[in-house]
């Protein structure tokens, strides 16, 4: 019989090959050196699926301003009015791993990223590399976000006494785990936030920025002050700029005391990336404009407290409008209005710029609301919070949870 001239039968159920006049099934002729099993196949495909693509997604934001994740004031209110004057990068506030992966409502609120973000990383803070991966590895699965950013620069004792936060800069060999762990199961660039280091005359910054590099970390910021140190003294820019070389050809941005457009010209001086903005931003988000605009900007008490309205707006938006809504936006309220306060209107000083290491003195300002704003008394925060949401509830305290602003 010719070749093809058998008629091919129906298949059955069974699907069995014998029987009269039923075609004989061969085997494609693969060459021997790639034939494998049906489990071997299968093991590959599975193995390759969880692995890294070959493409790995690049993280560009040389000469952009960041905006740095400020646990409480960080919110996304917040960023939504310093992506309105011109913050480049945004990054939810620090978020605890163990918490995330209990699944704590609170905690994963932190990650919400607005439409308006459009360059938006969350930070991780935890102190064991099997926890840190295991929540990276959710995030990955879960979230739409740019980077992941992991936190080593948080000073307060509840964090450094678990091991997190700054303490990882002295645990080297859980710190390279957390990293090349997190890196791993990630499909973003991982990125990292440290200090000089914990203790104030003992700089670490320059000897883990090219472990840093090796372990896979797409980008790093340095804040250029220790744990020991907070904000008792400046911030050390001639040591930010000695390791921009350590770090190369890895980007490090810089971070610390910058509160005016010259203070970031000189920041970028040093050869960083770019410049992350911290205080500064609490203490005048429109500095993101000064800065790309090149100019002191000296805004009105009536387009400052147009900034307080929108941010109200905005944090009914997202917290809701109900009473529990009002109270917390009330709270997120306060907790910045701790730091406005310390803002001098342009206007008003005999040098420029103002540096963030200068506390105001007592002054009146052009117009009541102006001098109002500059009162560092809590029970005026509560009245221009009642301007904006209505009265407070009967027996209403308010302590920021900041210490470094609660000043008399």
């Amino acid at each position: 019989m010719a070749e093809g001239a058998a008629e091919a039968p129906a298949e059955s159920g069974g699907g069995s090959d014998s029987g009269a006049g039923a075609p004989e099934r061969g085997v494609a002729p693969i060459k021997p050196q790639y034939l494998t099993t049906k489990e071997q196949f299968h093991e590959f495909l599975e193995a390759k699926g969880q692995e890294k693509p070959s493409q790995e997604i690049k993280l560009d934001i040389s000469g952009k301003l960041y905006l740095a994740p400020l646990t409480t004031c960080g919110n996304l209110p917040f960023r939504r009015i310093c992506k309105r004057f011109g913050a480049d990068v945004t990054c939810g506030e620090m978020a605890v791993c163990t918490n995330l992966l209990q699944g704590q409502t609170s905690e994963w609120a932190l990650l919400r990223r607005h439409p308006c973000e459009d360059i938006f990383g969350v930070q991780l803070e935890g102190a064991f590399p099997d926890t840190m991966t295991k929540c990276a590895e959710l995030l990955n699965r879960t979230i739409e976000v740019d980077f992941v950013d992991i936190n080593v620069g948080c000073p307060i004792d509840l964090v450094y006494k678990k091991g997190g936060g700054c303490a990882l800069m002295n645990r080297a060999a859980k710190f390279q785990q957390i990293v090349r762990g997190m890196n791993q199961v990630l499909d973003v660039p991982l990125t990292v936030k440290i200090r000089t280091g914990v203790q104030e005359r003992v700089n670490l910054a320059h000897r883990l920025l090219p472990e840093l590099r090796d372990w896979g970390a797409a980008l790093v910021t340095l804040h250029g002050r220790s744990r020991e140190q907070r904000y008792t003294k400046l911030a050390d820019w001639e040591y930010i700029a000695q390791c921009v070389t350590a770090a190369s050809p890895m980007p490090l941005f810089g971070n610390g005391d910058v509160l005016s457009y010259e203070d970031a010209n000189r920041a970028m001086q040093t050869g960083v990336a770019g410049v992350m903005i911290a205080r500064g931003a609490l203490l005048k988000p429109w500095l993101f404009t000064e800065i790309k605009e090149q100019r002191h900007w000296d805004i009105s008490s009536s387009e400052r407290m147009a900034i307080l309205q929108d941010f109200t707006r905005y944090g009914l938006e997202h917290w809701g409008s109900d009473t529990q809504g009002v109270e917390k936006t009330r709270r997120f309220l306060l907790e910045w209005l701790s730091f406005l306060c310390r803002y001098v209107p342009v206007g008003l000083l005999e040098r420029l710029p103002q540096r963030i290491n200068e506390r105001p003195p007592y002054y009146l300002g052009r117009d009541y609301l102006e001098t109002l704003m500059a009162s560092q008394k809590a029970a005026d925060w509560i009245r221009i919070s009642e301007m904006l949401l209505g009265p407070v509830p009967p027996n209403f305290v308010f302590l920021p949870k900041h210490k470094a602003n609660a000043y008399k």
